[in-house]
């Protein structure tokens, strides 16, 4: 099983970036700890990221039949980006959209999550842990329904 963990603008900014939001650990330490998470679960993960919309939608529609699901952190375009959701809906990937912060508890405009309705589910306000557990929930749903 092959995982795709794709993650949006100024993720790699992470470690420096606001920390009393999105927490100290840096994009790097997130991969190392998916890697970990992955090889405990049995499954191999991909990692993808870029600021360009239209980068992260080529790279979904790319990997269509590479990737058994999706991980995806679209940061910012979760409150913006219906080509993103075009995307995932288009390529029927089952996805689990992950952020660190709750984004429900920030300001109102984050609580607009466009992106989500393409996705099995959202995992939020977890910090690191939000991918480890957005990545075991994906791995568990691939097991029981695909």
């Amino acid at each position: 099983m092959r995982i795709g963990i794709v993650n949006g603008p100024n993720l790699r900014l992470l470690g420096r970036r606001e920390p009393e939001i999105y927490g100290t650990a840096t994009l790097d330490d997130i991969c190392e700890a998916l890697r970990t998470k992955a090889a405990e679960l049995g499954v191999e993960v991909d990692f993808f990221q870029s600021d360009s919309e239209g980068e992260i939608c080529a790279k979904l529609g790319d990997m269509v039949d590479q990737w058994d699901g999706v991980v995806i952190n679209p940061a910012a375009y979760t409150h913006s980006s219906l080509a993103i959701q075009d995307a995932l809906k288009g390529t029927r990937i089952p996805t689990v959209e992950v952020h660190l912060s709750n984004v429900f508890r920030r300001e109102s405009i984050r609580s607009n999550m466009v992106t989500t309705a393409a996705c099995l589910g959202v995992i939020s306000g977890f910090g690191t842990n939000s991918y480890l557990l957005a990545l075991e929930a994906l791995v568990h749903f691939l097991r029981m329904y695909k």
